[in-house]
């Protein structure tokens, strides 16, 4: 997927405009605090409140696990 790194560094939540992670590996960027992914197409993130995708609580444990192992970047200045 591998998004550009200027983009990187502006892109936030539509929402709550806090930084995403992004999942490589799933294309997809994430919001942990509102529990919501958005999809990465053809390496372009659709960034449409609603297009994204709710998460359940047993796969935001597993994206939240891999957050804090420092496995994934953010997005927007984040950690």
């Amino acid at each position: 997927m591998m998004l550009d790194e200027r983009l990187l560094e502006v892109l936030v939540c539509p929402e709550d405009k806090g930084p995403l992670y992004v999942f490589d590996d799933e294309a997809m960027l994430y919001n942990p605090r509102l529990q919501r992914a958005y999809e990465v197409r053809d390496g372009i993130p659709v960034m449409l409140v609603d297009e994204a995708r709710a998460v359940d609580d047993s796969d935001h444990a597993r994206y939240q696990a891999r957050i804090d192992a420092g496995e994934v970047v953010s997005t927007g200045g984040g950690s």
